[in-house]
């Protein structure tokens, strides 16, 4: 047995895990790319938290965001019909989640593990809160890039993912809404246009 530790390797294969399994997309997205995204929306929630006098790290929320999907290079993704048909099933595959992120954590050595279980596992509820405003943003950004391409099948997601979003009064994900979300429905060439003002 060598020194090796699996655990970034187990995390690059977040690229071979496709997302909205059961959606007809036009393009597919898989959870690496996913994870990106969110930290990027969950850096930009954190940095606005904080404008508003709220007291997180953004770099911190971005990392947390980062590997928020971490255990399902284990688990796979779920459909969220499926993850949550019923509170026994829910229940069921957080607990396995919470497991697989566990033991790819315990994979790293000493000299990581206790600074990247702080990212994978654990986060301040508001650190946590802030992540999931995130992740509901990339899965509403996904429907409106889906409808833009004249792809009805997101369209039933995007209104339930929006009244997502309004129920949880936030004014960063209200801030967010207004003022990045349209870009994403548009052509390359007016999001040029945008670049010159």
């Amino acid at each position: 047995m060598t020194d090796d530790s699996v655990f970034y390797a187990f995390l690059s294969r977040m690229k071979y895990i496709g997302r909205w399994a059961l959606m007809r997309n036009t393009r597919t997205e898989n959870v690496l790319e996913h994870s990106a995204t969110v930290a990027m929306f969950a850096h930009a929630l954190a940095v606005l938290h904080v404008r508003n006098g709220g007291d997180v790290d953004p770099d911190r929320v971005g990392m947390i965001a980062l590997y928020h999907e971490t255990g399902e290079v284990l688990t796979g993704d779920l459909p969220t019909p499926v993850k949550y048909f019923n509170s026994d099933i829910t229940s069921a595959y957080k607990d396995i989640e919470k497991r697989s992120e566990k033991k790819l954590v315990e994979s790293l050595p000493d000299e990581l593990r206790g600074e990247v279980d702080g990212l994978v596992c654990g986060g301040s509820d508001t650190e946590r809160r802030l992540v999931k405003y995130a992740d509901t943003l990339a899965a509403y950004v996904k429907c409106v890039e889906e409808l833009a391409q004249g792809n009805t099948e997101f369209a039933e997601a995007e209104r339930s993912t929006l009244a997502k979003l309004k129920a949880y009064n936030s004014p960063e994900v209200e801030y967010f809404l207004g003022h990045f979300v349209r870009p994403f429905g548009m052509s390359l060439d007016r999001l040029s246009l945008g670049l010159g003002k």
